[in-house]
């Protein structure tokens, strides 16, 4: 675009369009070094892919937009942030932006008057939002900002948006600066507050636009970090960054907040009488959704758990990749926090209430669902979104990312994740085919980690993923056929079949990643052991292995079949018993047992 050759004294909706998506890059272009200076309100190190996400959902309307008029492009950015907003300074910029929307909804074109009072509509909507406001944040620089634009204007001094915008970047960024000093965890750490920093990035770039009329470059890469950052340990007492949408005829906000409040911390409540974009932080991210239920239909349910992130902003300088998975994995929780595996929920359904796998719906929940309700579950792979913000956050602390899997015989899973890796700069996503399910993928993935563990770089750890398989397999024992006949895998016929017959099917993963049945069990007697013979054969002779038994509410089944286990094969060096998942407990139901098998030699 070619330079800006008289000063606007006022704004239509192309300029301010071009402006905005000349912040927006800008913006883009910081998301790593805001993700290292997020330190408040807890240190996950995610507040710049935050603000991207909220912006790309900004970027996208822009790109639609096919208006002149100021009021109406403004309403359509701020309902896109309501929708895409992300995290904690996502949400409080979306509601400024609904503000700015507000207070020029009707105008085609603003002068700097206008401006100027729409963004102190701005800033009041986000302080608004905000259960407990704390100054030297966001809400301060906003509210800052806007008192800087009155003054200016007022004086005089600013009678184009050219020379105002110019004249603003002073105030706003020693507003900025002072957040380095109001709250204690920003002085201990030296840096100033990341989603402030973040809306300056964004003014800046608007500036930039209108002194020169280049939008800017889209690819921009993140830039290095220039502040001196010691951050502490503190982890905050609630554990998930809980969010989602509710849409209905009108929305009480208030009484939506009041509700809220006592489910746990940094709330969040932004968007308008028809929909509102929630953000908190809670050890009980389904309790959140139930109460938020209440006021209108759900929708963008995510919870990203901040005690992970928190590890993976600050990990070893040892460990240079990244272990992503999905919720299909099998994998003890105490293992995911050793390993420090990431993992994206699947979504579960129960006819109109959904669910996040793992996260919102726990395995013993799952199945005392599956055990009661008149609808049978289905499944469905996380949104494209989902793997892209993990993969940015990550990018931003790691040399790379592998992503595990479901196997792609059984689910849209793997195409999603390779369609958001495509997406990330840089090229530092590989997304690997586990060609498994459940217990088997979980093994997958649990190599992986223990290799990025062990410093491999990714091309080490790619490989030895690669070749690791092979050597997994998982093994299933279906006492009943119901709810597979339910969900429409198996027909009728087949259970009234099993039933005549007395026998038990057994499932096992093939090596091109097919679950199939591969035999049967007949007769009801000591199912448990006949099925750990069944295993043990199958495995190679002499050749270490480890086992992981996963059970659908039969804990005492799944020791006997353990026990059962290293009774047959001697060469199992380590074995583990976990509730089993969705994965193949929606076709399952309870009592179902599976067990994953790796040939293991540990990485070194």
């Amino acid at each position: 675009m070619n330079a800006i050759e008289a000063p606007p004294s006022r704004l239509d909706g192309a300029t301010l369009g071009d402006a905005l998506r000349a912040g927006i890059y800008r913006l883009f272009s910081r998301t790593d070094h805001l993700n290292k200076i997020n330190v408040f309100p807890v240190p996950d190190g995610d507040t710049g892919t935050n603000l991207s996400m909220t912006m790309s959902a900004v970027l996208g309307t822009l790109g639609e937009a096919r208006t002149n008029h100021v009021g109406e492009l403004l309403v359509q950015v701020a309902d896109a942030a309501i929708d895409g907003a992300r995290g904690n300074s996502g949400a409080i910029l979306a509601q400024f932006l609904h503000g700015l929307a507000d207070a020029v909804e009707d105008r085609p074109s603003i002068g700097t008057a206008e401006f100027a009072a729409a963004t102190e509509g701005g800033a009041r909507y986000a302080r608004d939002a905000v259960i407990e406001p704390r100054e030297g944040t966001l809400l301060s620089v906003l509210s800052a900002y806007a008192a800087e634009l009155q003054q200016l204007v007022a004086s005089g001094a600013a009678g184009d948006f050219r020379r105002l915008l110019r004249a603003s970047l002073p105030g706003v960024r020693e507003a900025l600066d002072r957040t380095r000093s109001t709250l204690d965890v920003l002085r201990t750490a030296n840096v100033v507050d990341a989603g402030a920093a973040g809306f300056v990035e964004l003014i800046e770039g608007m500036s930039a636009y209108l002194e020169t009329g280049e939008i800017g470059d889209p690819g921009a890469l993140p830039q290095d970090v220039d502040e001196a950052m010691s951050v502490g340990g503190c982890e905050g007492e609630h554990r998930y960054c809980t969010e989602c949408v509710v849409s209905g005829e009108r929305v009480d906000q208030r009484k939506l907040r009041e509700d809220l409040t006592a489910l746990g911390s940094s709330l969040v409540v932004a968007g308008t009488r028809r929909k509102a974009r929630i953000h908190i932080h809670t050890n009980e991210p389904a309790d959140v959704f139930d109460a938020a239920a209440r006021f209108g239909t759900l929708s963008a349910q995510k919870a990203d758990d901040m005690h992970r992130q928190t590890l993976a902003a600050h990990h070893s300088n040892a460990r240079r990749v990244a272990i992503v998975t999905d919720s299909a994995a099998d994998i003890p929780e105490e293992l995911l926090d050793h390993l420090d595996v990431h993992f994206i929920p699947v979504r579960v359904h129960f006819g109109s209430r959904s669910y996040l796998d793992k996260v919102s719906l726990s395995p013993p929940e799952f199945y005392r669902e599956l055990a009661t309700s008149g609808v049978h579950p289905q499944t469905s792979q996380p949104p494209p979104g989902d793997f892209r913000r993990m993969y940015e956050f990550l990018a931003s602390h790691y040399e790379h990312i592998v992503s595990i899997s479901v196997t792609s015989c059984v689910s849209g899973t793997f195409a999603a994740a390779k369609g958001a890796a495509e997406r990330v700069p840089g090229g530092k996503v590989t997304v690997i085919d586990s060609r498994n399910v459940a217990l088997g993928q979980g093994l997958v993935a649990m190599y992986a980690a223990e290799c990025a563990l062990a410093g491999y770089d990714a091309t080490r750890v790619i490989a030895a993923t690669a070749a690791i398989l092979p050597k997994t397999k998982v093994f299933g024992l279906l006492a009943r056929l119901d709810h597979a006949v339910r969900g429409g895998r198996v027909p009728p016929l087949v259970r009234t079949l099993s039933r005549l017959l007395r026998c038990s099917p057994v499932l096992m993963s093939t090596a091109d990643g097919r679950i199939t049945t591969r035999g049967a069990l007949l007769g009801r007697h000591d199912l448990t052991a006949r099925f750990a013979r069944f295993i043990a054969r199958r495995l190679p002779a002499g050749v270490p292995c480890r086992i992981a038994v996963g059970h659908a509410e039969a804990e005492a089944q799944g020791r006997r079949l353990l026990e059962a286990l290293r009774a047959e094969a001697p060469q199992i060096e380590s074995a583990w018993l976990t509730p089993l998942g969705t994965a193949l407990g929606v076709h399952g139901g309870p009592g179902m047992l599976v067990v994953g098998v790796q040939e293991y030699t540990p990485p070194t």
